[in-house]
């Protein structure tokens, strides 16, 4: 099978805007889909986004500061609360002339949702689901963000396969190649995307298990990946010391288990923003397993970036032509799938 490389953004969907913390010190701007949007929190402490636009002079909101009631512009004083309204026109009165765009945001499990399509299709129970951010006692998550200048699906293609691990992460989270090669997988549709369980039966730990549980021989290693279109992955892995029973239970004390939440939101149509948490369990998260594991991430996923980013220069001197798919690419073909399916619902919706 074959199929072109780059997708077309859905934009009545949900994205990650920031991680909570990005703005508890003032305001961000952020380009997202396409929209320069600065975000902040307003005096009752709630998330809001705007378009980073005054609609005076047209200065970036982002350059003003977080008020009482708003977001002042940092030019001439104006502020506009989170519905976009302005509710201070200094010297002058309001009206809704002076209003700003805003776009439904919504914040939970120390992630700011945002919706950049048509607000009244705006469907809160379409969030992804990721309840182990709340769980600090038994996962105590860091996280990070990267700019990688790609299309936002290369970055899926990466997740749904990782085969790619023992070369490119080998000093990491890789391990040795052909155990990769040879990793029992079982891959299944989803209502939203795909999923894949694989299993490396007494395999050689890569360095970053070694590191953080103290390994000293081979071990049942598994990956549970799950991919929530349009641009979430979830991700359940570990591993046990071979032949102690750790493929009949995962949770067993003992041995390394790891939980990581990956989510590429598009910038535009060749960029896009990758924010990703780590936790290992029952390690604090600026524990030295915790900080370790983290970092070997972060090395990990600049390794990712540097394919990714070359792989998008290479595609856009050649933007017709198609990329093959190979038999591990099977959670790949059902992730495009529904990609595909969320862009033709959007277009039908668009012609009626």
């Amino acid at each position: 099978m074959s199929e072109l490389a780059m997708e077309p953004l859905v934009h009545n969907a949900w994205y990650v805007a920031a991680w909570s913390h990005e703005i508890d010190d003032g305001p961000l701007a952020r380009r997202i889909m396409g929209e320069d949007v600065v975000l902040f929190r307003g005096g009752d402490g709630k998330a809001a986004a705007l378009e980073d636009r005054c609609c005076h002079r047209g200065v970036p909101l982002s350059l003003g500061t977080t008020v009482e009631t708003g977001i002042q512009c940092g030019y001439h004083g104006m502020v506009f609360d989170g519905s976009g309204a302005c509710v201070d026109n200094p010297g002058e009165k309001t009206g809704s002339a002076f209003d700003v765009r805003a776009f439904p945001v919504v914040e939970r499990q120390h992630i700011i949702w945002i919706w950049t399509g048509h607000p009244s299709q705006a469907d809160e129970s379409q969030i992804v689901d990721f309840p182990y951010h709340d769980m600090t006692d038994e996962w105590d998550f860091n996280y990070g963000r990267y700019d990688i200048h790609a299309n936002y699906m290369f970055m899926i293609d990466n997740l749904m396969d990782l085969t790619h691990l023992g070369y490119v992460h080998g000093s990491t989270i890789g391990g040795d190649p052909e155990a990769h090669n040879d990793a029992e997988l079982t891959t299944t549709r989803t209502e939203r995307g795909a999923k894949y369980v694989r299993w490396m039966m007494a395999s050689p730990p890569p360095p970053s298990f070694v590191k953080v549980a103290g390994f000293k021989g081979r071990v049942d290693r598994w990956q549970e990946f799950e991919f929530v279109a349009p641009s979430s992955v979830l991700q359940w892995g570990g591993g046990h010391d071979a032949d102690t029973g750790g493929r009949e239970d995962r949770n067993k004390d003992g041995g390394l288990a790891v939980r990581l939440f990956h989510h590429a939101t598009p910038a535009g149509d060749s960029g896009f923003h990758y924010f990703f948490s780590t936790a290992v369990r029952r390690h604090a998260a600026s524990s030295p397993a915790g900080a370790a594991f983290h970092q070997d991430i972060l090395e990990a996923f600049l390794e990712d970036k540097l394919f990714i980013e070359a792989q998008q220069e290479t595609i856009s001197k050649y933007p017709e032509r198609k990329l093959i798919l190979r038999e591990h690419d099977k959670a790949v073909a059902f992730s495009r799938q529904a990609i595909h399916q969320m862009q033709a619902s959007e277009m039908s919706a668009a012609a009626e």
